[in-house]
């Protein structure tokens, strides 16, 4: 459970959001937001779903099921993704 909460607060910080940011998204308050991070609570199934999209993360990921995390890409020219994906794989054989 505590994957999840560090995981969730993670990326609610890359995103430089708010607990109150995160929280009026998902239509449930603040102390439901820390609860989760704090490994308290664990969302329902619905919620779940809805933060894995604010995030562009699978459920899977969140709950510590999968490692991998994904990159959203759109809105770069081919170009660019494939220096990104050129600069990955440098740092993965780094």
């Amino acid at each position: 459970m505590t994957d999840f909460g560090k995981r969730l607060k993670a990326l609610r910080y890359k995103k430089h959001m708010t607990q109150a940011d995160l929280s009026d998204r998902l239509g449930v308050t603040k102390s439901v937001i820390s609860a989760y991070e704090n490994g308290v609570r664990m969302p329902s199934y619905d919620i779940l779903i809805q933060i894995s999209r604010i995030f562009h993360v699978t459920t899977d990921y969140l709950l510590g099921l999968e490692t991998k995390q994904e990159i959203d890409v759109s809105g770069l020219t081919e170009e660019e993704v494939l220096a990104l994906i050129n600069l990955i794989k440098a740092m993965q054989h780094g």
